[in-house]
């Protein structure tokens, strides 16, 4: 099973408190394990214009306002930008799937800063990993469900019903969903 370029949709009652009605979309996914960004978690604490000044980049007048999202909880003082596929780095940028693209190097920033770059986009801090099999484990378990993602859905700018209209793709409501799994 691949699910590269899926959402992850987090169960209540998952039991990590980090992934507490999270929505991951996933980067990459293979017998390797997996990779993922956090898209409906915003930080508190850091701005796009603070993490640009913190890089000594000045910004521009048409730098746009970016939230910057908790990623995962692997790396956080590392950047990723996960975005539409109208940019490419000239260093590196995985092209998840025809509707979304990722990078991670500081060339991407300069070119947001400038009010350049890709026309989509989300900011975020750290990442979501898997060992091996360790995601399968995960959604057999009942801690995930996964789905198509949409660049409506991950960039949209409002993260507050992220969680609630990722379930709507699997038309599922909140309120149905338990946190214990059966098993026949």
């Amino acid at each position: 099973m691949d699910l590269t370029g899926k959402l992850l949709i987090a169960m209540p009652g998952m039991g990590d408190p980090r992934f507490d009605r999270s929505v991951v979309y996933l980067c990459a996914h293979s017998d390797d394990g997996a990779m993922g960004l956090i898209v409906n978690k915003p930080t508190t604490d850091v701005t796009f214009a603070g993490l640009l000044e913190q890089l000594k980049l000045s910004p521009g007048p048409f730098t746009r306002d970016l939230t910057v999202h908790v990623g995962g909880p692997v790396e956080h003082g590392r950047g990723f930008v996960l975005h539409s596929p109208d940019f490419e780095s000239a260093f590196a940028t995985l092209q998840v799937d025809e509707q979304f693209a990722m990078t991670a190097t500081l060339d991407i920033l300069e070119a947001l800063s400038r009010g350049e770059g890709p026309s989509r986009a989300i900011m975020a801090l750290g990442y979501a990993g898997w060992g091996p099999g360790q995601l399968e484990s995960e959604i057999a378990d009942n801690g995930w469900l996964t789905a198509e993602a949409s660049p409506e859905l991950v960039f949209d700018p409002v993260d507050a019903g992220k969680w609630q209209a990722a379930l709507r793709v699997l038309g599922v409501e909140a309120l149905t969903l338990s946190a214990s799994a059966g098993r026949a």
